[in-house]
């Protein structure tokens, strides 16, 4: 019988009596949940914005597995199993969409439904990173014969053991695998599909999957169940639920150790970044080689650039009408940034190189190597190259609202409510902290200021211009030879002034980020006051007089904002920029200190 969840955050584990599990429906439900609190906005708004929310979820399912969506006061969240065909996928969603229609109440704030196939989730606040329920959701499946042998449950328990211990570590959180199981002359077989959410960490990814495999042992030696929680999946069955064609090779992930493990060696091998780094140089040649060779109008052939596409230059100067300065969005140094849009509807940013030095084609070739591997929901994301001749031409998704720093001390300031500042000091460490220690390799920005942070049209926050980008291994400090790169104001004093660098320049530069988007003051504002000269000085002056609160932005609402919450989260930031640079925080405590400030937060109000 299936249980439906109503209220509250207690859950509940659930047993639910199947007749054997021969014919497998992926709309199965697990769990079935209809907030009770009434939506404190305009109704009609609030209702439009579910259905713009759906519909936009429903649009990326079309294409990819896992989605998420921002309308007005509402957060969406939807995935399917990635075993699932697009058909049947969009078919799971569908069902969900209709049953929390059929089941919830549309006054109230949101509602979270998990089948075997896909879940589907919206509401009022951020839940993106949402892991945990007070206890996992588990379904087991019985049949009314005897339950499997001993040797299926030594089995299954292995297998469940691997693919927990395995997906954390893989691109997109998602394995499913089978084994055979040989017990008295007979043969079976046993599968399991293990998953996370994208927008989480592989750490928090493992420590859910740890739990809903602790849950799962219940249903051993029965043949099949799933354990479940906001932030991941895992299920087991005698009998198969994916085609063959969709198992995932785990072995290399259990061998190849944690993830610390790997970083240890990459550490312990230094050698391996400066073969990175060869490596990228040699791609960087046979990319410019191609482009000597290309007849006029070719586009870019770069198949290192995995999963991205390559447009015609002739394209891109059409959706850019001609690289108009009507369509310029930004410039630096070596590139200009233009909207761009296509032929299909599809809104773009096209970054536009032009290689007439050494220094700008250093900065091209980090770029186009860093960022194609980066995938990350708070990193911008490469959709694809082209170019001609000595224009190379990078093209990204496009951010709706430009860039932080004009919602701080440009035309847009005083538009930030003081919740869309703290999501995006929480979007901005949760970048950081995959790039230093969750990406294969420690990159260091050597750039981070409010400039080069984007906001889409949900002000979801991208860390964007990775072309003073670096690759370390982990613990190692580097002495900067060349002449420092990056902006004043923004840089760590040790890397500014001795050429010190290690991913906690970055740290530095987030802690003043976050002083800016507090006050809504330039770092190196000569306004701020005459005495301090600068907006770091000034906040440590406030902090040491304990008046933090005469930092925050004079255009915020009082009423916005719990008073000890913005001291608390001054002084995190305060912490990002001590000297010596060993006192500053590692990016993924930052993380955490911010997120258990923010859940606080929410208490107190």
């Amino acid at each position: 019988m299936k249980s439906t969840i109503m209220l509250g955050h207690t859950f509940l584990i659930i047993s639910m009596i199947m007749k054997g599990i021969a014919a497998d429906t992926q709309e199965e439900e697990l769990l079935e949940r209809c907030t009770t609190f009434k939506v404190s906005v305009d109704l009609s708004t609030f209702l439009s914005s579910v259905n713009k929310t759906f519909g936009d979820m429903r649009k990326q399912l079309s294409s990819v597995h896992f989605a998420t969506a921002y309308e007005t006061n509402v957060f969406g969240m939807a995935q399917c199993r990635n075993y699932l065909s697009t058909v049947d996928c969009l078919a799971c969603f569908d069902a969900g969409v209709t049953e929390i229609r059929r089941k919830c109440d549309p006054t109230m704030d949101g509602a979270h439904f998990i089948y075997q196939g896909c879940f589907l989730r919206y509401g009022i606040y951020n839940f993106y990173t949402e892991i945990t329920f007070e206890s996992p959701i588990l379904v087991c499946s019985y049949n009314n014969s005897a339950a499997e042998s001993t040797v299926f449950k030594s089995i299954a328990q292995e297998l469940l053991m691997d693919i927990a211990a395995a997906t954390p570590k893989i691109k997109d959180y998602s394995a499913a695998a089978k084994r055979q199981v040989i017990n008295s002359g007979t043969t079976s077989t046993v599968y399991a599909a293990a998953q996370c959410v994208e927008t989480i960490s592989p750490s928090d990814c493992r420590d859910c999957l740890t739990r809903v495999y602790t849950s799962l042992q219940t249903c051993l030696p029965q043949p099949g169940g799933s354990s479940v929680e906001p932030g991941c999946f895992l299920r087991y069955s005698d009998s198969s639920f994916f085609a063959d064609s969709n198992i995932t090779s785990i072995t290399p992930y259990i061998k190849g150790g944690s993830s610390s493990t790997k970083k240890s060696v990459i550490g312990i091998v230094g050698g391996l970044c400066f073969l990175f780094l060869v490596i990228a140089l040699l791609l960087w040649y046979q990319l410019v080689c191609k482009l000597k060779v290309a007849e006029n109008g070719n586009v870019l052939q770069v198949t290192e650039l995995q999963g991205t596409i390559i447009y015609s230059f002739k394209d891109l100067k059409l959706a850019t009408k001609s690289f108009s300065q009507d369509y310029k969005i930004g410039e630096g140094g070596f590139a200009d940034v233009y909207k761009g849009i296509m032929n299909n509807g599809d809104v773009v940013a096209v970054k536009k190189h032009t290689l007439t030095s050494s220094k700008a084609k250093e900065e091209f070739e980090s770029e186009v190597v860093l960022i194609s591997s980066i995938h990350h929901r708070n990193v911008i994301r490469l959709l694809g190259c082209g170019g001609k001749g000595s224009e190379l031409l990078l093209v990204f998704e496009y951010m709706e609202n430009g860039s932080l720093d004009k919602f701080l001390y440009g035309e847009k300031q005083g538009t930030l409510t003081w919740k869309k500042r703290v999501d995006i000091i929480l979007g901005i460490a949760r970048g950081l902290a995959y790039l230093h220690e969750e990406f294969h390799l420690c990159i260091i920005h050597r750039d981070i200021k409010s400039s080069n942070i984007l906001l889409d049209d949900g002000f979801q926050p991208k860390i964007a211009d990775f072309g003073l980008a670096r690759l370390t291994s982990e613990n190692q400090s580097h002495q900067i030879s060349s002449k420092f790169a990056g902006t004043l104001g923004y840089t760590a004093p040790e890397y500014a002034v001795h050429g010190h660098l290690t991913e906690k320049v970055d740290t530095f530069s987030f802690g003043i980020v976050v002083l800016e988007i507090i006050s809504g003051l330039h770092c190196s504002d000569v306004k701020i006051s005459p005495v301090s000269g600068s907006l770091l000085q000034h906040a440590w002056k406030l902090y040491e007089d304990d008046k933090h609160l005469d930092l925050v932005d004079q255009k915020l609402d009082p009423n916005e904002f719990d008073r000890e919450s913005v001291k608390r989260i001054i002084y995190i930031a305060l912490m990002c920029t001590q000297l010596p640079a060993s006192r500053r925080p590692a990016m993924s405590e930052v993380v955490v200190l911010l997120t258990s400030e923010l859940l606080l937060e929410k208490r107190s109000h």
